[in-house]
């Protein structure tokens, strides 16, 4: 579930990144765009790691 979240999230960024742009600006993937999604997904990563609780 976690890489899931993880995958989607990265996903997401790129998929709202590349529709909200003209067409002279050219289309594609940008490098600063990738970047976000990595920063995004590792954001997620970090926030779904389960906690240190021991089970009993």
């Amino acid at each position: 579930m976690r890489t899931f979240l993880t995958v989607l999230a990265g996903l997401a960024v790129i998929y709202f990144g590349t529709t909200g742009r003209s067409p002279e600006e050219g289309g594609g993937v940008t490098g600063g765009l990738v970047v976000l999604a990595l920063l995004a997904a590792l954001l997620v990563w970090h926030l779904t790691k389960p906690g240190n609780t021991p089970t009993k």
